[in-house]
């Protein structure tokens, strides 16, 4: 029984044939994940090496009992406590350029949710036949107002402020990393279900 009973079933139907990839499970990557599954994604590719830490429970869709848990086996347990039927790969390694493609290959959009430049750059660099939904621009807190989704050519969505980096002493904050996720996830929904509006 789908969990978002407000869509059509033509909407349903197209939300789990789809599937989409999540390049990193912390702060954006768990948040985008648990929107999709609610808003009826049944297909998921999680990527992350890391583990589960303290100082990943104020802003991460993770629990205190999960701390040294690989990220994408904690997330999976997680998703399937609001949807049990769901297909997961889940691939707890360092994403580089050479696993890319074989991981992401088969989704339909991959959502960016690195932490560092390199990362995102590498990504997008390889990731581009497809669309990708992106983030630069969520620490700190307040300003809310300068976060925006922006259609950067065919394939491409960035979201957020473009300027607030943790670089400049702003630290990652619940609050702002919630907002960019479910911005991440909306503009996921609205690729996939054709919308001209993002």
């Amino acid at each position: 029984m789908p969990v978002n009973t407000y869509l059509t079933a033509d909407e349903q139907a197209r939300l789990e044939r789809v599937t989409v990839g999540i390049a990193g499970a912390g702060g954006l990557g768990s948040n985008v994940a648990a929107h999709l599954v609610r808003a009826g994604i049944r297909h998921l590719v999680l990527a992350d090496f890391d583990v589960v830490a303290p100082s990943n429970l104020n802003r991460q869709f993770f629990f205190r009992d999960q701390i040294g848990r690989r990220k994408v086996d904690a997330l999976a347990e997680n998703l399937r406590r609001i949807e049990p039927d769901l297909d997961l790969a889940l691939h707890a390694v360092r994403l580089a350029p050479d696993n890319l493609q074989t991981i992401f290959g088969a989704c339909d959009v991959v959502v960016e949710a690195f932490d560092n430049v390199e990362s995102k750059t590498s990504l997008l660099a390889t990731v581009r036949d497809r669309p990708v939904v992106s983030a630069s621009g969520l620490a700190g807190w307040g300003h809310s107002n300068e976060m925006k989704v922006r259609r950067v050519g065919p394939n491409l969505v960035i979201v957020g402020d473009c300027a607030s980096d943790v670089r400049a002493g702003l630290a990652p904050q619940s609050a702002r990393v919630g907002i960019a996720a479910a911005m991440q996830a909306n503009a996921v929904l609205a690729l996939l279900l054709g919308s001209t509006r993002l």
